[in-house]
């Protein structure tokens, strides 16, 4: 079996040099310096005006050429920046790349977003609703059928009993009984594109609170829009992220779902982390902030009475 290559700073320096000749004439060229590996990638900063990103597999090649496709098609309707591929091309036989532009900016873990951002957030859901559908199928975006809230519901209890007392009391999931998680199912309705990861890492945030672009759409789906909620209000706080998306014409149902998928997740994300299970290598600390800005409390779960509520997923 063929051993698949491992990206060095020489083997990334070597092609960097090779992308940007004429800037690097007089010079040793840009520093290179990795970021984070992940999910099938390996990302460097090149400089500081350049992302360098590495496929590592063949799925992951598959799934970056069907990003820099979906970038074109979303880049005029969602308001916000999304990065542009200045060069692409392999680094290894059937192993893909992209040299991107650096988009201005800091990430949404690192900087808080202000009112501004917020409807900066509510552009970017009324923008991916606006996007064709069709297209983003024949780009090769798959379809995703909306996770059952019941059954992550059942799951996030028995993970809550594995927390710390002092981390987390699982009484807080009695404001979600069973009978409203089937409530909150999710409802019929025509897919839209969802980004499917909207942390706060993947939030490019100016200093002033502003929303400038969204990184990384490779695990974009076609699905439940609820999911994005769910994204930003483990990014930016259970308020923010149902304002953000009440100004994007959402109702009750399909906020407080997201609400509902994110307090959820992260309590199973922080539980599977302390005994060493977790689905990725984010720091304890990072997941305990996660965990309280999803559960943050919000006025629109104290006064919603779903039973007699129209479908308000638009």
């Amino acid at each position: 079996m063929t051993q698949t290559p491992t990206p060095t700073t020489e083997t990334v320096r070597g092609l960097v040099l090779s992308l940007l000749a004429d800037d690097t004439a007089a010079g040793p060229g840009p520093d290179v310096r990795p970021v984070a590996e992940g999910g099938g990638l390996s990302t460097w900063w090149v400089g500081r005006r350049h992302v360098l990103r590495l496929t590592q597999n063949r799925d992951a090649s598959l799934r970056q050429r069907r990003e820099l496709r979906l970038r074109d098609l979303i880049r005029p309707l969602i308001g916000v920046a999304v990065p542009v591929s200045v060069a692409r091309g392999e680094w290894a036989s059937g192993l893909n790349y992209t040299l991107d532009t650096k988009v201005p900016g800091v990430s949404g873990e690192e900087q808080d977003v202000s009112a501004l951002g917020e409807a900066d957030l509510a552009g970017l859901l009324t923008g991916l609703r606006e996007v064709p559908v069709r297209q983003a199928e024949t780009l090769g975006v798959p379809r995703t059928p909306p996770r059952s809230l019941e059954t992550l519901r059942a799951a996030a209890l028995r993970a809550a009993e594995r927390l710390p007392a002092e981390e987390f009391d699982p009484a807080r999931f009695a404001q979600l009984a069973a009978p409203a998680a089937v409530q909150l199912g999710a409802q019929t309705g025509a897919a839209v594109l969802v980004h499917h990861h909207l942390l706060g890492e993947h939030l490019v945030v100016s200093p002033d609170g502003r929303v400038r672009g969204v990184l990384d759409w490779t695990d974009a789906v076609l699905g439940d829009p609820a999911e994005d909620i769910a994204g930003l209000a483990t990014a930016v706080g259970a308020p923010a992220a149902v304002r953000a998306a009440t100004l994007a014409g959402y109702g009750a149902r399909p906020c407080l779902r997201g609400l509902w998928l994110s307090r959820c997740d992260t309590v199973i994300r922080l539980a599977d982390r302390h005994r060493g299970r977790a689905r990725d290598d984010s720091p304890v600390p990072l997941l305990e902030a996660r965990l309280r800005r999803a559960w943050e409390s919000i006025l629109l779960e104290r006064v919603t009475d779903l039973r007699d509520g129209p479908d308000d997923v638009p």
